[in-house]
């Protein structure tokens, strides 16, 4: 995310060999499910990367509908990146696609609600949507996530904004994609802090095993 402002065009291959080696790097050393994006809307790009180093998903802006982003016109892909994962022999990576994305301006979209976009992105074959605030740290409306939780049959994430103190909002989700809370003062510009992360994955631990116990 340091790497701003971001590149909407013509990404530079070291940006590709470097996301490669790192992805490549992580999964052997963890084996845990890893996945990646590569800004801004360079989704082809995140899908090669994904091929080459063996990873499980990739986040894609710009699926189904377009917006205007900070970057510029970000249009639809889902067609042209469903061909393009069959031609690398890459069904297995996985597709979780941003609606209604943070960072952008969805004016041209206004009479598109956030379920019609999950609605259509399911169709669309995406392997599952992703729900931001307006901006990297702010939540997503909790009845928004739960509409499209009830609406759709492909997994919802929350993709912004969660935290140790909101967590339970969020119980309903399929998964959680967290950032700045991870990082100093619930920053996303500063250093991971070892603390945050342990008492927020102790949390989430007690959260599992009372699931269990009920």
């Amino acid at each position: 995310m340091h790497d701003t402002p971001y590149i909407k065009k013509n990404l530079g291959p070291e940006i590709v060999a470097a996301m490669s080696v790192i992805g490549y790097e992580v999964k052997s050393k963890t084996n845990l499910p890893c996945g990646l994006q590569i800004l801004a809307a360079a989704n082809k790009e995140a899908l090669g990367v994904c091929k080459a180093a063996g990873l499980d998903f990739i986040r894609v802006e710009g699926y189904v509908y377009s917006h205007v982003a900070d970057e510029g016109f970000i249009d639809s892909c889902a067609g042209e990146l469903l061909r393009y994962r069959r031609s690398i022999n890459a069904d297995e990576i996985m597709i979780f696609a941003d609606i209604k994305k943070k960072h952008s301006s969805h004016a041209i979209t206004a009479d598109i609600d956030i379920v019609d976009s999950a609605t259509t992105a399911q169709f669309c074959r995406s392997d599952g949507v992703i729900i931001t605030g307006s901006c990297t740290g702010d939540p997503p409306e909790t009845n928004k996530v739960n509409t499209v939780i009830n609406t759709i049959d492909i997994p919802v994430l929350v993709g912004s904004g969660v935290t140790l103190e909101n967590i339970h909002k969020y119980v309903r989700a399929n998964a959680l994609i967290v950032g700045s809370y991870f990082k100093t003062d619930g920053c996303w510009f500063n250093d991971l802090e070892q603390a945050r992360i342990e008492k927020f994955m102790r949390h989430i631990r007690r959260m599992r095993e009372n699931e269990v116990q009920t």
